[in-house]
């Protein structure tokens, strides 16, 4: 009995891999097509919001990475460069979780970017924002690759997706200003 139900999970197993290593490859080939940008929520940082006295300019009062986003970080970055996504430029929110992340992804030059900060605290500004993201992409030179750094309020708001820490969402700007959800990827 027990070497059927061995034989029985190998099948599924077989069954079931090649589909999902297609879905991922599908997902890295959606990313390297021209004007497809990656929206990526920062990598793990334990807790949710940000703690009371919560100060933009000061790391201290922030959520930040743990010892695990931080390789989950430079895992992002490995994982792009070995699936030759190049990556022209990277925004990121004034956070410090995601600009460590952004930063320890080492895969372009980071400039900060406030349409990607968070707005979990003030539910309000969430369209305002993304509108002014949706500018920002509109104003990018045609051709130029962009990885987005940003938080799970933010890419739900853009997207619908609520992204897990560290996962990047493939998207691309269509004509109406929305983005369209071309892929999932999970490092």
């Amino acid at each position: 009995m027990r070497g059927l139900l061995i034989l029985l999970l190998i099948a599924l197993a077989a069954a079931v891999l090649p589909d999902a290593a297609r879905a991922d490859q599908a997902d890295w080939d959606a990313l390297r097509e021209p004007d497809t940008a990656v929206l990526i929520r920062h990598a793990e940082a334990p807790g949710t919001g940000d703690p009371a006295g919560f100060r933009l300019d000061d790391c201290g009062t922030q959520r930040n990475l743990s010892r695990r986003g931080r390789r989950q970080a430079e895992a992002m970055g490995q994982a792009l460069k070995a699936n030759a996504v190049t990556i022209d430029r990277v925004l990121t929110s004034q956070w410090c979780r995601t600009r460590e992340t952004a930063e320890l992804m080492a895969v372009a030059p980071v400039e900060e970017e406030p349409a990607l900060n968070s707005f979990f605290s003030d539910r309000r500004a969430r369209q305002a924002q993304s509108e002014r993201l949706i500018e920002r992409l509109r104003a990018l030179p045609k051709g130029v690759k962009v990885a987005l750094v940003t938080h799970q309020v933010n890419i739900t708001a853009l997207t619908g997706v609520y992204p897990r820490s560290g996962e990047m969402i493939v998207v691309r700007l269509e004509p109406d200003g929305r983005l369209a959800v071309l892929g999932r990827i999970r490092v």
